[in-house]
């Protein structure tokens, strides 16, 4: 296909990702979503390949590639057919580590970052609190620092996160903490007093349970507690009390990401039924001849052709370092609501097979569900869009925290 975005290296790249997919990744689909759990040879396979550190430069063991690869490579980790195994990848690798790579310490990218791109070392991202989601001010997960000349300072993380992907099998955390409170005079705090730590989750006080989901089987979803947990100062990820626009700051990109695999997940699901209508008959005709199923299904896939070209438009718009706090939010609501409309659409022409595990339009059905929730529920990004189309305020890049009225 001639794009405007894509060449001849990307399509070669894209190639290679599929074989990868389809080779190492789909004939361990019953496996690893029976055991709910992804082995650590996989991600030491994609950091062998060069796969997670497409965004990172040769000098910590990635590729420094440009962000096109990196959509190729998502779209592709969105068609082997589990939503949790491409979660379990995705965060790990534009997410969980995306912070120390950006501001973290040079050691702390040698003793973390560089680990992590080669497959190594997992990686998980500490947000959101069973009483605290996508309110990020609300957060109560506290460190205090302790200072001492025999151990060194160290921050005491006391605290609990949940619905934390790589959560129970990972090597460390991103952890999202109170290091103040507003109106603190901690040098270097900010007014919400927010701060990122690396956590280590072998540490003495880290429990970590296990969640029983509805889908995303193939990957490791745990709630976390930190009881008097003792972090290295050293760990820290940037200044202190900055915490709040570091995450601001990767929200986009955490968006623009779940788009490009919504469209992708959508396109699948959708390739899925049309090799099924053509297979199935009934009254003497394939299901493929049926005039209100292909009627159905043109709509669908002009929808996710629109929804495609749109995403890519925004990832280009990325790449060119524009603002694009509105048109990630609009990409991931979208696309997000898109795929989800598109399994249950293509669910229903499979009658009664779609509704059996051995099918995956059936495992795509319960793992899309959480696509309008992860990530910034749809309610969230409605409000991110009303706020400046009909109230006026323009968010700064990356920083949604610091809004400007027109």
């Amino acid at each position: 296909m001639i794009s405007q975005y894509f060449t001849d290296d990307h399509a070669l790249f894209r190639q290679t990702v599929r074989q990868f997919i389809d080779a190492e990744v789909v004939p361990h689909t019953e496996t690893w979503e029976t055991e709910r759990r992804i082995p650590i040879t996989i991600f030491e396979r994609m950091g062998e390949l060069g796969y997670l550190g497409l965004p990172f430069p040769e000098a910590y063991g990635g590729t420094g590639a440009d962000f096109w690869y990196s959509v190729v490579f998502l779209e592709e980790l969105a068609r082997c057919g589990m939503g949790g195994f491409t979660t379990a990848v995705s965060v790990h690798t534009f997410m969980a580590i995306n912070h120390l790579f950006r501001v973290g310490s040079e050691a702390l990218k040698q003793k973390y970052l560089v680990p992590a791109i080669a497959g190594q070392a997992v990686a998980a991202l500490g947000i959101s609190e069973p009483d605290a989601g996508s309110d990020v001010a609300a957060l109560r997960c506290t460190a205090r620092l302790e200072r001492s000349d025999v151990s060194g300072d160290a921050y005491i993380v006391d605290g609990a996160k949940t619905f934390i992907s790589n959560g129970m099998y990972g090597d460390f955390i991103t952890l999202a903490v109170k290091t103040s409170m507003p109106g603190a005079t901690t040098p270097g705090a900010s007014t919400l007093g927010l701060s990122l730590l690396l956590v280590e989750l072998s540490s003495p006080g880290v429990t970590r349970t296990k969640l029983n989901k509805m889908g995303w089987h193939s990957s490791d979803t745990a709630e976390i507690r930190f009881d008097g947990v003792r972090v290295p100062v050293e760990n820290r990820i940037g200044a202190e009390g900055a915490g709040f626009y570091y995450l601001m700051e990767s929200l986009q990109l955490e968006r623009l990401v779940a788009a490009i695999m919504a469209v992708s997940g959508a396109q699948y699901a959708l390739d899925l039924t049309l090799r099924y209508l053509h297979e199935r008959q009934a009254f003497g005709k394939p299901l493929a001849k049926f005039q209100a199923i292909r009627h159905t299904l043109a709509d669908v896939a002009t929808e996710i052709a629109v929804a495609r070209e749109f995403v890519y438009s925004t990832c280009w718009k990325h790449t060119q370092d524009q603002n694009v706090v509105q048109e990630c939010s609009m990409a991931k609501l979208f696309a997000s609501e898109l795929q989800k409309r598109t399994v249950d659409t293509c669910l229903q022409y499979f009658g009664g097979y779609g509704y059996m595990e051995d099918y995956p339009i059936c495992r795509a059905y319960r793992d899309v569900r959480v696509g309008t929730i992860a990530g910034g529920t749809s309610e969230i990004m409605r409000e991110i869009i009303a706020k400046m189309i009909i109230d006026g305020i323009a968010f700064q890049k990356g920083y949604e925290s610091k809004a400007i009225r027109n």
